[in-house]
């Protein structure tokens, strides 16, 4: 265990002074001891609340650790949260009241795809740094229309190839999809089809549910009639424990497949029996604990993921998005510099477009001509067993 601390707190404190030594070496006469306010607007009530209070007790806790780390420079971590009651008017205006606070650096918003495209626009205009945990493409892209807003969160390309692989790698030949009637739920649908065609799986059919639904019953038994092999689950976590247990009252016999967004707790509590031997694509800082930590990056997740456990009694999967969200601004805005008690959001977007590092969450890297820093080596295969997730194999 203190070797592992050793590491983690090496890795915290590297990650961070590699982006000042500059500033160190030629800084001004006067330190910069002003907080830096990272604004939040998630999701706290409402259809996605489960999640968004996941995301709100990772953004704390990351908080707490890089202010008691000493490893900002003098400076520390003002965290404003506002609750957007996962309705993307209510995101909209907060939006504007952050964008409109000049002592705001940066804004993370939540995992809702509809609040962060509909901000997208006002984000531009105002011209302030934001970093969305919503897995959306239009989050971030066209890149032009998207100059200050970022995405960390799996991207529905990556997560379509991973599926398909391991189908095909099972010996399925034919697949039915559930998926969400937002943004994402669509691109799912268009990326699916097109990998499961290159690996010669048929999609025999597709139904989508709205973000909000709570009855999935109808669609998976419509969806189970074309008798798959395989039912694919593109939809938060309470809705895809919901299809599991549709699945199993239709007495499904072929496997269950989870896109990464329907991710959440490590234990799966109730679902257990609905959702033995699914697979989910994640990232391995759901399961790190199986994981031999041989560098100080995969150190540092295990670190996490037993703080985040010590602390809260259980682990979410989609709180490894939040707390990079929080090193990536504080990295970005220790590397603009400028001048004391100024924000600069200018700089700290620049400095978020071409930010690299190994996080939480895997291997992150930003460039101007792509703000989903989420790499593709980040996924990995998982597996139901005995209640919680593992590592496949």
């Amino acid at each position: 265990m203190s070797t592992i601390r050793s590491a983690t707190a090496a890795a915290l404190a590297s990650a961070v002074l590699a982006t000042t030594l500059t500033g160190c070496q030629f800084g001004a006469d006067e330190q910069d001891t002003s907080p830096i306010v990272i604004a939040a607007d998630l999701e706290l009530s409402g259809a996605a609340a489960s999640a968004g209070k996941a995301y709100q007790r990772a953004l704390e806790l990351k908080v707490e650790q890089l202010n008691a780390s000493g490893a900002l420079n003098g400076r520390r971590i003002d965290l404003r949260v506002k609750d957007n009651r996962s309705d993307p008017a209510e995101s909209l205006r907060n939006i504007g009241d952050f964008s409109g606070d000049s002592q705001v650096s940066a804004i993370i918003m939540g995992g809702c795809n509809e609040c962060a495209v509909g901000a997208a626009p006002v984000v531009a205009d105002k011209r302030i740094p934001t970093v969305a945990l919503a897995p959306s493409s239009a989050v971030s892209t066209p890149v032009a229309e998207r100059r200050y807003m970022f995405k960390l969160a799996p991207n529905a390309a990556d997560s379509a190839a991973a599926l398909a692989l391991e189908m095909k790698r099972q010996g399925i030949r034919k697949a039915a999809l559930l998926h969400t009637a937002d943004t994402y739920g669509r691109e799912g649908l268009v990326a699916l089809t097109g990998e499961l065609t290159k690996a010669g799986i048929d999609l025999v059919s597709d139904e989508s549910v709205r973000t909000t639904d709570t009855e999935v019953d109808q669609k998976v038994r419509d969806l189970l009639e074309r008798k798959p092999k395989a039912l694919v689950v593109w939809t938060s976590a309470e809705q895809a424990t919901l299809t599991a247990r549709a699945a199993q009252q239709a007495k499904f016999g072929g496997q269950l497949f989870f896109d990464a967004a329907a991710a959440g707790d490590l234990f799966l509590g109730a679902a257990t029996g609905a959702t033995e031997r699914a697979t989910l694509v994640f990232t391995q800082t759901m399961v790190i604990d199986d994981v031999i930590a041989t560098t100080p990056a995969k150190a540092a997740r295990r670190q996490w993921f037993q703080d985040y456990t010590a602390r809260f009694g259980g682990y979410n999967g989609s709180s490894s998005f939040a707390a990079d969200a929080v090193q990536l601004i504080a990295d970005a805005e220790l590397r603009a510099g400028g001048e004391p008690g100024r924000v600069d959001r200018d700089g700290i977007r620049d400095g978020l477009e071409t930010i690299q590092m190994d996080g939480l969450s895997g291997p992150i890297r930003m460039t101007p001509d792509n703000h989903s820093g989420l790499m593709p080596q980040a996924l990995t295969t998982l597996v139901a067993r005995n209640g919680r997730w593992r590592l496949a194999g």
